[in-house]
């Protein structure tokens, strides 16, 4: 029976993910700091008898050596997400991305062990080839805009991650995800349709950021760790990156307008400009849009789920929690 580690596994992508290795007859452990994960995500899980927990932080290098050796496989999520907290709290999104990911694979080398590594489609920067392929050079905004701290930091876990690869042959598989969606998922730190859907459940203003024509593609939670689980099995996968995502086009716009038709709801749309909804100067992607090719063609992967499907999902969860407060 495989034993994986998940770091980060009370998290939003975390927690689904436990659950798809536990229902494949996998015994998972997660570690996590509940710094933006919530232990309500796995409370479902506790009572199953191959599921254990760690409450602490990755950088805590005495408690990440007892769970890697005693693991088989290691899911490396956890990080300082969302734009909101990356802004407001750059310090820790630079030591907590980069100083936990050096940690995991000094860890992970100690006992040889598979790591794969959860990247972001931020790394693309202001690329303007569209889609994103794996191979595509990147451009991002200068150092005083701490908005692509977030992107350097998880740069650097790839070049990391793949130098532990070159030099001592360390089995790394890097993953790029791109807008993963879906219930459980929380609109703290900046994520958007969650936002939508609680402002419209609440018949509350729904509000896009800039002028909500950039475009983005939005894949089922559900889809993303099938596919991060087919890919960490996968031989060929080592020493690899791959994007997750969907490749369904949708402006802000159309999806606020979408998200409150679903929800029968009589929220007005307002846009509000960057400068006020961040931080002066602030730089976003007009288009964000994956290749999945790669993916496809490695372990036969593409996403299943309607985006209808998973509005239709996120208001539901929205709804059910807020009646419980």
């Amino acid at each position: 029976m495989t034993h994986a580690l998940i770091t980060g596994g009370a998290g939003f992508i975390g927690s689904h993910l436990a659950a798809h290795l536990l229902a494949q007859g996998q015994r998972v452990t997660i570690v996590d700091n509940l710094s933006t994960g919530s232990f309500t995500n796995v409370e479902p899980l506790q009572t199953h008898p191959d599921f254990r927990y760690a409450i602490e932080d990755i950088r805590n290098i005495h408690v990440m050596d007892r769970l890697v050796s005693e693991c088989d496989l290691i899911y490396h999520l956890a990080a300082s997400v969302g734009v909101q907290r990356i802004i407001q709290e750059p310090i820790e999104t630079i030591e907590v991305n980069i100083g936990g990911t050096e940690i995991v694979l000094r860890t992970a080398r100690r006992y040889r062990k598979k790591v794969l590594i959860a990247s972001t489609s931020e790394v693309y920067g202001k690329g303007v080839r569209v889609p994103f392929h794996e191979d595509d050079d990147r451009l991002l905004g200068p150092t005083t805009r701490n908005r692509w701290s977030y992107a350097a930091s998880k740069e650097v876990d790839e070049f990391l991650a793949l130098a532990y690869h070159k030099e001592v042959d360390l089995p790394v598989v890097i993953v790029r995800l791109f807008n993963t969606v879906g219930p459980r998922q929380s609109g703290q730190y900046g994520m958007v349709l969650p936002r939508f859907a609680r402002w419209a459940v609440a018949n509350q203003p729904i509000q896009v950021y800039g002028d909500g024509l950039q475009t983005r593609c939005f894949c089922n939670v559900h889809n993303v760790v099938d596919a991060i689980a087919r890919l960490a099995e996968h031989p060929a996968a080592v020493g690899e990156v791959f994007n997750i995502g969907a490749n369904d086009e949708i402006t802000i716009l159309e999806l606020a307008d979408r998200v409150r038709t679903r929800a029968r709801s009589a929220s007005e749309i307002k846009l509000v400009p960057y400068d006020e909804a961040y931080e002066t100067g602030f730089e976003d992607f007009r288009r964000r849009v994956p290749s999945i090719a790669k993916i496809k063609a490695a372990v036969g992967w593409e996403p299943t789920t309607p985006l209808d499907d998973t509005i239709d999902q996120i208001i539901a969860y929205c709804r059910e929690d807020m009646a419980h407060g």
